[in-house]
């Protein structure tokens, strides 16, 4: 402890080591909310006999969760702005493909909605995303 000029005691409490731990947690929440909001959407597909995988580069996946949350290419979009994100990113190619990934238990006028703004747009191809094997 320090003296004052006078004699007395002064008391003052060291900050530094807490503001390096508050800091270092700020670093770790940032680099692990990312991972973990990517890891919250699940869409649980349906299963069907005839799914078959779509790796082209030309394909634009739409996911749509079971909460309503839409994502474009793994970007979360409003309902409201998805046909803006969608003229981004389909532009006037009549090449482009736009896969649908929808949960299960979505509603089918949710899925509609985006094959409707798609085909708005003029897009080439429609697809609903399954999951290759027996039908339920």
């Amino acid at each position: 402890m320090k003296l004052h000029e006078r004699g007395k005691v002064i008391a003052e409490m060291n900050l530094v080591p807490l503001i390096d731990v508050a800091l270092i947690l700020v670093i770790i929440f940032m680099v692990l909310t990312p991972i973990l909001v990517h890891n919250q959407l699940t869409v649980k597909l349906p299963k069907a006999d005839t799914g078959m995988p779509s790796d082209a580069p030309s394909t634009i996946q739409v996911q749509i969760s079971k909460n309503g949350t839409v994502e474009v290419e793994g970007k979360a979009v409003h309902w409201e702005s998805l046909e803006q994100e969608l003229t981004l990113r389909l532009g006037k190619s009549q090449q482009k493909t736009l896969l649908v990934q929808a949960d299960r238990t979505v509603p089918v006028e949710k899925v509609v909605a985006v094959l409707d703004v798609a085909k708005k747009l003029g897009v080439g191809k429609l697809g609903i995303g399954v999951v290759p094997g027996s039908a339920p």
